[in-house]
């Protein structure tokens, strides 16, 4: 091998003088005699420095919220002096707490296709078209799906009303039966039902955040335009709020439902109390519009002015425990009177776990 060296070395000589290239090129040359050791150890881990930044990212608690005053006015400009969030009833302070009128948005749009929708879905498709056309801006994205025995995407993400309204125009009823002459699976839904009167809501919500919002980050809300009655969905209430407090999504539940149809078949009406507790979890609000047109032009129009008209303040929780349990939020808010406000948050969120 003596020989060899020598040869390099001469090489090496040789050079001395030339124009210095890029490095790229030479980067597996022997080195040079007099160059130090070379080590063999592994790469050192990321700075410290950098890998405690990310891990307090990941551990921030971000709260999108609403706050109204005892008229249910809108309040909006409030500061962080006024308002104070607990974890688990204890005291948390706030990194951050700004008033966001121009933050991106993301929406989902859950339109309710079963039988029991058959006369207001017409409604459904013209105010939703228009509320698209009035909310989105540039920066903002939306999608859409319709949900019955299956849960089927109209539209993937696009921030064009447009696109959006004709997607609206395609739903339509389906009962896997007759009444609305669909074909179940026809949009390849991920989750067909036997039931030909299935309702698959809480399907319906569970896809939505565990699918298509999970990615997305800022401001996210889903709304959803259905009487509230679930039939055969394999997952439960609590598994559908669980995922929308999992990647923190506002639900919007617009209520409309056809009662004079329930009550003409001899049925109960039940849709309103899981309506609103998917609603309430999740920091929205649930609104009932009946099958008035004019309700629910109204409807959509509060949710625009709410989600235009949002605080977003974060904390690092004083809990550090990474054990996946779920924290209670409370939030409170008060005037520049004193006066307690009314705040629309998210009941609460579950913690980390270990390399999550």
């Amino acid at each position: 091998m003596r020989p060899v060296r020598s040869l390099w070395v001469g090489i090496a000589a040789l050079l001395i003088g030339l124009p210095v290239w890029p490095a790229m090129g030479w980067a597996q040359l022997a080195p040079s005699p007099d160059a130090p050791p070379v080590s063999n150890a592994p790469a050192p881990p990321p700075e410290e420095t950098s890998m405690e930044t990310l891990k307090a990212r990941v551990n921030l608690v971000d709260l999108f919220f609403t706050v109204k005053d005892k008229s249910g006015t809108l309040v909006p400009h409030l500061t962080a002096n006024q308002c104070q969030a607990t974890e688990d009833k204890a005291p948390q302070t706030f990194k951050s707490f700004e008033a966001e009128t121009d933050q991106p948005l993301t929406l989902g749009i859950l339109l309710d296709t079963s039988g029991s929708q058959q006369r207001v879905l017409p409604l459904e498709q013209q105010a939703g078209s228009q509320f698209l056309e009035q909310v989105l801006r540039k920066q903002d994205e939306a999608f859409l799906a319709e949900f019955d025995v299956n849960v089927d995407l109209l539209q993937d993400f696009t921030n064009s009303p447009h696109m959006l309204a004709r997607a609206m125009e395609k739903a339509q009823i389906n009962t896997a039966g007759g009444n609305g002459g669909g074909i179940p699976g026809l949009g390849g839904g991920p989750v067909p039902i036997s039931d030909p009167k299935g309702t698959v809501l809480y399907d319906a919500i569970y896809e939505a955040a565990n699918n298509k919002l999970n990615q997305e980050t800022g401001r996210k809300a889903l709304i959803i335009l259905t009487d509230g009655e679930d039939e055969g969905s394999e997952h439960k209430i609590k598994d559908a709020i669980a995922a929308a407090e999992k990647n923190n999504i506002i639900i919007y539940v617009i209520l409309i439902a056809d009662r004079a149809m329930y009550w003409s078949q001899g049925e109960g009406y039940y849709g309103y109390s899981p309506a609103k507790q998917i609603s309430d979890e999740s920091g929205g609000r649930i609104i009932d519009v009946g099958n008035n047109g004019a309700k629910l032009q109204s409807a959509f129009e509060q949710i625009e002015a709410e989600l235009r008209t949002q605080y977003v303040a974060s904390y690092t929780p004083s809990n550090t425990k990474e054990d996946g349990s779920f924290r209670h939020i409370g939030l409170e808010c008060k005037g520049d009177n004193g006066d307690a406000l009314k705040v629309q948050v998210r009941k609460g969120y579950y913690a980390p776990t270990p390399g999550n």
